[in-house]
C-alpha cells in the first residue's frame, strides 16, 4: 500500500471507524487514492470502503471476460467502461455479461478487441442507452454489420473506427443516419470510405465537431462537403493523397470554424493550398504540415501572419528552411507554443535565433535531426523560452554538456528531453540532475553514458516515468542499482543492447513497482533468474522484450507464468525455451494478447501446436517462422483467425535442435 493508502487510515486498525462516514465523503476518499492497488487494499480491509466504492466507481478496466457480468453488477455507477484488454472477449461473453441490464455506461473502448462483432455491440448498445462514446479501433475484422450496429445508439457523439477495414460508404452511412448528434468521428485507414460516404456523413451530421479521414482515398470532393460542417473544429487528412491545394481551396469556403487541421504527408498540398486555407479559416489555432511541403512561398508567410493571435502549434517537419523563414515566422507567430521542425534541413543557430527571440512562450521544440546546431542555440533557447517543457534533439551531434547546462539551469520546468545519438557523456547528465520535474529522458545510442552519469540522473529526478538507454553499452548492474534507488516510478524502460546487464541488474529493477513496459533485448547475460525477479516485483508488467537473450530458458517462462499476470506483449525470440515452458506459459497468462516467437529452435512442432491451442483464442497478434504454416494443423490456424488473431509469417528457415 502507498503512503496515501496509509494516510487516509485504509490499512490495519485504521479501517475500524471509518464506517460512521457517509458514502458520499468515502467516495470523496476514495477519490484521492491514485494508485490501483491502494483501492483494491482498501476493499480489503473495510466493508464500508467496499460499499463506497461500489456505489462510486466510475470507471473500470476489465483484464478478462469470466468476471466481467459479476463486475458490471457490483459497480452499477460506472460510466466508463475499458474493454481493450480483455482477453479472449466475443460476441457471446460480451452479451452474456450485460443481458437484461440496463447499464448508466457513456463511453466504451474496445480497441484492438478483434473477438467482438455485431451481435455482440447490438447486445451493448441495447444495455447501454447513456451510450455516448465507442473507440472500435484496431479492430480489424470489423465491417458495416458492425457500424450498424453501433447506429442503434442515437446518443452517440464519439466514434473511432480507426483501422476497421471492412467498413465501407454503406456502413459509414448507417452511422451518420442513426447517430445524428455524432460529433467526434475517427476512420483513419478505412480505405474503402470515398467520397460518398463523406459526402453523406457532411449532410447527417451537422454537429462534427472533430473528423478525422487519414489515409483514406478520398478527394477534393470530401472537402466540398465537409466545407459545410459549421461547427467542425479539427479536421485530420494525413497522407490523403488525393487531396490537394483545389481541395484546401474549397474547404476555405465553408465556415470559419476551423481551430486544428493536419495535412501531413500529403504529397499534393503546397504552400500556396494552405495559404487558401487560412484565408478562409483566420482562427486556426493548430496547423500540421508535416513533410508535406518542399518550400514556403511569401503568400503563406503573409496569411501566417494573419494568425498571429491565435495560432500556438505549427509542424513544417521535412521542409528546407533558412533564417529569412524562421525569422518570419517569428514574427508572424509569436504566441507559438510549440513548433516541429523535426529532419528539416537548414536550420541554424542564426535561424533558431531569429525564432526564439520573439516565440518566447514555446513550450516544445522539436529539432530532430537538425544536425547543424550547436550549444548557442541551446543557449538562445534557455535565455529565451524559459517555459519550455519538452526539447526534442535527436541526432544533433554538435551539442554537449555546455548546452544542456544552461538548458537546466534556465527551463526549471523541462519535463522531456530526446538525446537519442547525441553522443553526449556522463557530464551532460550532471546538469540535467537540476530538472526535477523531468518525466521522460531518452539517451539513446549514447554509449559513453555510465553508471555515474544515471548516478546523477537518480539524485534528483525522482519523478521519472520514461529512460531509453538503447546501446548505452557502459551501463552495468551498478548503475541500475543507483538508478532505482532515487527513480522509483519508472514505467518505460529500454536497456536493450546494454550487454553488460546481468541477473543482478535484474533483480534490482524488481523494485520497480510501477514498471509497465522492458525492453531486455540482446542480453546475453540474463537468466531464469533475474526474470524471476522481474515478474515477482514488477506487477504492473505489461510489455516485455527478451529477443536475443540467449541464456533465458524456461525456468523465466515459468515465473513469468506464475507471477506476470498482467502481461499482455511478450517477445521471446531465439531464446531457449521448449515445448512445455512454452505451454505453460501461453495456458496461464490470461492476458497475453501479443506473442513474438520466432526462432525457438527447442520447441517441436508438436510443441507449437500444442501452446497455441491452450491460448483458447486470446491472442490477438502472433509472429512466428512462415515454413510453420505448412506443419501446423490448418484447422488450428483457421482457430485462431477466427478469434481475431493476427499472424505475421517470418520468411526464415525453420531450424531444430535435437
Amino acid at each position: 500500500m502507498s503512503r496515501e493508502g496509509q494516510r487516509l487510515g485504509c490499512g490495519g486498525a485504521g479501517g475500524i471507524g471509518i464506517g460512521v462516514l457517509s458514502l458520499d465523503m468515502l467516495g470523496q476518499v476514495l477519490d484521492r487514492l491514485r494508485e490501483p492497488r491502494d483501492h483494491k487494499a482498501c476493499r480489503l480491509v473495510s466493508h464500508a470502503l467496499e460499499r463506497a466504492e461500489a456505489a462510486h466507481r466510475r470507471a473500470l478496466r476489465a483484464l478478462r471476460r469470466e468476471p466481467l457480468p459479476r463486475l458490471l453488477r457490483a459497480f452499477p455507477a460506472l460510466e466508463q467502461l475499458d474493454l481493450s484488454a480483455c482477453a479472449s472477449l466475443d460476441d457471446a461473453s460480451l452479451a452474456a455479461a450485460v443481458a437484461g441490464a440496463d447499464l448508466g455506461i457513456r463511453r466504451v473502448c474496445l480497441a484492438r478487441a478483434s473477438g467482438v462483432g455485431w451481435r455482440g455491440l447490438e447486445a451493448l448498445v441495447a444495455a447501454c442507452p447513456r451510450l455516448e462514446a465507442v473507440d472500435l479501433s484496431h479492430c480489424v475484422g470489423a465491417g458495416d454489420r458492425e457500424a450498424a450496429a453501433l447506429a442503434a445508439a442515437a446518443g452517440l457523439r464519439e466514434l473511432r473506427l480507426d483501422k476497421c477495414l471492412g467498413v465501407t460508404d454503406m456502413g459509414l452511412a448507417k452511422v451518420a443516419v442513426g447517430c445524428p448528434r455524432l460529433e467526434k468521428l475517427s476512420v483513419k485507414w478505412c480505405r474503402e470510405i470515398s467520397d460518398i460516404g463523406v459526402d453523406l456523413l457532411a449532410k447527417k451530421c451537422r454537429e462534427l465537431r472533430s473528423l478525422d479521414i487519414s489515409y483514406l482515398q478520398v478527394g477534393n470532393g470530401s472537402l466540398k462537403s465537409i466545407s459545410y460542417l459549421g461547427k467542425l473544429e479539427e479536421l485530420a487528412m494525413v497522407a490523403c493523397s488525393c487531396i490537394d491545394d483545389e481541395g484546401l481551396e474549397l474547404l476555405s469556403k465553408g465556415s470559419n470554424s476551423l481551430q486544428t487541421v493536419d495535412v501531413s504527408r500529403c504529397d499534393h498540398v503546397t504552400s500556396q493550398g494552405l495559404a487558401s486555407l487560412i484565408h478562409g479559416h483566420n482562427f486556426l489555432q493548430k496547423l500540421h504540415a508535416a513533410d508535406c511541403l518542399h518550400e514556403i512561398g511569401q503568400c503563406f508567410l503573409s496569411k501566417l501572419a494573419t494568425l498571429k493571435e491565435t495560432l500556438t502549434v505549427l509542424k513544417l517537419d521535412g521542409l528546407e528552411v533558412s533564417v529569412s523563414l524562421l525569422e518570419a515566422i517569428g514574427e508572424g507567430c509569436d504566441n507559438l507554443v510549440e513548433i516541429g521542425l523535426s529532419k528539416c534541413s537548414g536550420v541554424t543557430d542564426e535561424g533558431i535565433s531569429s525564432l526564439v527571440a520573439r516565440c518566447s512562450h514555446l513550450r516544445t521544440i522539436d529539432l530532430t535531426c537538425c544536425n547543424l546546431i550547436t550549444n548557442n542555440a541551446l543557449d538562445l533557447i534557455a535565455d529565451n523560452c524559459k517555459m519550455v517543457e519538452c526539447l526534442r534533439l535527436e541526432s544533433c551531434s554538435l551539442i554537449n554538456e555546455k548546452g544542456l547546462d544552461w538548458i537546466a539551469t534556465c527551463c526549471p520546468n523541462l519535463k522531456e528531453i530526446d538525446l537519442t545519438d547525441c553522443g553526449v557523456n556522463d557530464a551532460a547528465l550532471q546538469p540535467l540532475a537540476k530538472c526535477s520535474e523531468l518525466l521522460i529522458l531518452k539517451l539513446g545510442l549514447c554509449s559513453s553514458i555510465s553508471d555515474k552519469g544515471l548516478a546523477f540522473i537518480s539524485s534528483n529526478c525522482g519523478k521519472l516515468v520514461e529512460l531509453d538507454l538503447y546501446r548505452c553499452n557502459s551501463v552495468t548492474d551498478d548503475g541500475l542499482a543507483a538508478l532505482v534507488n532515487g527513480c522509483k516510478k519508472i514505467k518505460l524502460l529500454n536497456l536493450c543492447y546494454c550487454n553488460k546487464i546481468t541477473d543482478g541488474g535484474l533483480i534490482h529493477l524488481g523494485s520497480l513497482e510501477e514498471l509497465t513496459n522492458l525492453e531486455l533485448r540482446c542480453l546475453a547475460r540474463i537468466t531464469g533468474i533475474g526474470i524471476s525477479s522481474i515478474a515477482i516485483g514488477c506487477k504492473s508488467l505489461i510489455e516485455l522484450d527478451l529477443k536475443h537473450c540467449y541464456s533465458v530458458d524456461d525456468a523465466g517462462l515459468w515465473a513469468l507464468a506464475r507471477y506476470a499476470l498482467n502481461l499482455r506483449q511478450l517477445t521471446i525470440s531465439y531464446c531457449q525455451v521448449t515445448g512445455l515452458g512454452l505451454c505453460h506459459l501461453l495456458s496461464s497468462l490470461r492476458s497475453l494478447q501479443d506473442i513474438k516467437m520466432v526462432h525457438l529452435s527447442w520447441v517441436s512442432i508438436e510443441g507449437f501446436e500444442m501452446a497455441l491451442r491452450v491460448t483458447c483464442g486470446r491472442l490477438k497478434k502472433l509472429k512466428m517462422l512462415s515454413g510453420l504454416k505448412t506443419v501446423l494443423s490448418p484447422e488450428l490456424l483457421q482457430m485462431l483467425q477466427s478469434c481475431g488473431c493476427r499472424i505475421r509469417w517470418v520468411n526464415k528457415p525453420l531450424v531444430y535442435k535435437d
